[in-house]
């Protein structure tokens, strides 16, 4: 599943393309919005609040298209004309201007709902690292309200912060050297845990390609190197998949750096 900084990007990207323009076509392919058409409507903005998308409209009444790119989700930004990236099968929504298509493939959820009815599908999400409403403190409170719960999952969990997904959660024990099953209430500094996440999506969000150890051509310390040598003690990175059933998720860690 997509990072929060891969969402806020791919929010600023349709923002550029479509805030400001009216929409010359629009198709909604998913059964419940099937017959909805957007053709008129003048696109306010789009933005991320974690890893939802929220394009805002101006018409006959207030809307926000509610998007989420789940595991193989995407949003690809066209100019009229141009061939698409993605086979025409995968194509939930398309949103026409008169010199772009912005179309999403594979998205995991589509809705369209009245702009004001926005608190119903992400007023459940934490402080979002790379939103205007950041705050720290409400974000450490919320991970300290279950301090038995292993820090990998608790970071995962977008109630308590939002943006992280199962790369940063890895990359982030590492770099604190904290066991990814290690208790939230025994993590030495989770303030400081907290700031390397923001620090991180950060430093992702303006470029394509993701790195934490600062050199694009290793660009993880963890993530995704199973059985590899760790980067700092060459020990091999260990890997297990963990969570509830039918919902594992892969969790690395260097049994060295991280007893």
């Amino acid at each position: 599943m997509p990072e929060g900084d891969t969402v806020h990007r791919t929010a600023r990207r349709l923002h550029r393309a479509l805030a400001g323009q009216t929409l010359t076509g629009s198709d909604l392919r998913v059964p419940q919005l099937a017959t909805t058409d957007l053709t008129g409507a003048l696109v306010v903005e789009s933005v991320a609040r974690g890893k939802h998308l929220l394009t805002r409209f101006e018409g006959a009444e207030a809307l926000t298209l509610h998007t989420h790119l789940k595991m193989e989700g995407s949003w690809r930004v066209h100019r009229r004309g141009e061939r698409w990236k993605r086979p025409a099968h995968q194509a939930r929504v398309v949103l026409e201007t008169a010199h772009h298509q912005a179309v999403g493939f594979s998205l995991g959820i589509v809705e369209l709902i009245p702009t004001g009815q926005e608190p119903d599908v992400v007023g459940h999400l934490g402080p979002d690292l790379l939103g205007p409403d950041w705050d720290e403190d409400e974000a450490l409170r919320r991970l300290r309200d279950d301090p038995d719960r292993p820090t990998v999952e608790a970071l995962l969990d977008q109630t308590r912060l939002a943006g992280i997904g199962n790369m940063y959660a890895a990359e982030l024990c590492f770099v604190s050297g904290v066991h990814p099953q290690t208790p939230v209430a025994e993590v030495p500094d989770l303030p400081r845990l907290v700031r390397v996440a923001k620090q991180m999506l950060e430093q992702n969000v303006t470029r394509a390609t993701q790195a934490t150890t600062g050199n694009l051509r290793e660009p993880f310390w963890v993530y995704r190197r199973d059985k590899a040598p760790c980067r700092r003690c060459g020990t091999p990175i260990a890997v297990a998949m963990r969570g509830e059933p039918g919902r594992e998720r892969a969790s690395y860690w260097c049994p060295r750096c991280q007893p």
